[in-house]
């Protein structure tokens, strides 16, 4: 491909979607992130990954608003960046995971009248208004199967459908591109109709959502996985041979080496004495709270607020930062700023979209634009 697409990232977190894309072959140009403490992580992470700041820096405070970025001098702003990365870049995207509590159905659910569900809409808007290329949202399953919510992503579609977006969606798990964990999150991607029409790309070839996947739902969850057993303090129970190894949090562990992790010290000490700790078996996740992995098992969706609380498999304690980086299947090198806070740390770890789920959504993006360049190659 001549020219790296360029991002443009909203809802920026850390970046772990932004990292999914970079490491794919896009260009990060522009990252829009409101809470300081998590711009703070991403250039962190990103100084110690050796990469690049984006073209256009860290828009963070009022300019990471995206109410303001649909009108006013911060919207303006925001267009002379895309137009001047037009001038280098043949392709634009927007990318970004809107805050989600209130269309998950362990959260808030107040849907899209919350301050959180507004977000949904301001980020369709964005992208409405300032036309990129293509688009990915993602967002929790609540907002695609809950009946109230589904009216309301619907809409959404329209609108983008009306500004002349031709659209996909699917509702994934990241376990099916080997992250330990079961999550389902929406994924919904457009492409403009102008842009797919002059990249020669026929609007119904069919988008290449499998090409990546490496570990299909439905195998994957028919395996024999380990129940729950009697916790046993730094036990040793070898991997069971008719298991996908790298899928569980233990294959992780060891492959992060989280013990040696500038992270490993982070994790919360139990308020609660540790014999309420101990008396959880490993591999009950059955309970609202105290969840104990079990090591040779995914883990459930890496979520660590309203009181979720995931437990050690062999250890009498909460799992710790660097174990939550590895669950999110994030490289080792990774890592959280120190003087970062315990609950700042675990939220934006939750908060992220894992590693090999967005560069896997990301490859491809790419494929399906190489369609339009291989037809571009022949034409001339």
């Amino acid at each position: 491909m001549a020219n790296s697409p360029s991002i443009f990232s909203f809802f920026s977190g850390a970046g772990f979607l932004d990292l999914g894309f970079e490491t794919s072959g896009y260009k990060i140009a522009y990252v829009n992130e409101i809470f300081s403490p998590f711009i703070a992580a991403y250039r962190h992470s990103r100084e110690l990954l050796n990469l690049p700041s984006p073209e256009y820096g860290y828009h963070h405070g009022e300019a990471a608003d995206v109410t303001q970025l649909i009108e006013g001098t911060q919207a303006q702003h925001l267009s002379d960046l895309i137009k001047d990365s037009r001038k280098s870049y043949n392709i634009i995207g927007f990318i970004g995971g809107p805050p989600c509590p209130d269309f998950s159905i362990g959260g808030k659910n107040r849907g899209h009248l919350g301050d959180n569900g507004k977000l949904s809409a301001a980020y369709v808007e964005l992208i409405c208004r300032h036309q990129p290329d293509f688009f990915l949202f993602e967002n929790v399953k609540g907002l695609w199967r809950t009946a109230k919510h589904r009216l309301f992503f619907e809409s959404l579609k329209t609108q983008l459908q009306q500004s002349g977006y031709i659209l996909t969606e699917r509702l994934i798990n990241a376990i099916e591109y080997g992250v330990p964990q079961d999550r389902d999150r929406i994924i919904l991607i457009g492409f403009r109709d102008n842009f797919l029409k002059d990249m020669e790309i026929n609007p119904e070839v069919i988008f290449p959502w499998d090409k990546y996947i490496s570990y299909p739902q439905k195998q994957v969850f028919s395996y024999p996985w380990c129940k729950s057993e009697l916790f046993k303090k730094d036990s040793i129970i070898p991997c069971p041979d008719n298991l996908p190894e790298k899928l569980t949090v233990e294959y992780w562990f060891r492959k992060n080496q989280v013990l040696n992790h500038p992270n490993s010290k982070h994790y919360f000490q139990p308020r609660a004495g540790i014999t309420k700790i101990a008396a959880v078996d490993e591999g009950d996740v059955s309970k609202k709270s105290f969840k104990r992995l079990h090591r040779w098992r995914y883990s459930p969706t890496a979520c660590y607020g309203n009181n979720e609380v995931h437990l050690h498999p062999y250890k009498i304690r909460r799992i710790s930062v660097a174990e939550a980086l590895a669950i999110q299947s994030l490289p080792a090198n990774f890592i959280l700023p120190e003087n970062m806070s315990l609950t700042n740390m675990f939220k934006t770890v939750g908060n992220g979209v894992p590693y090999l789920a967005a560069k896997a959504l990301a490859k491809t993006i790419l494929d399906f634009l190489q369609i339009g360049f291989t037809n571009l190659e022949k034409g001339s």
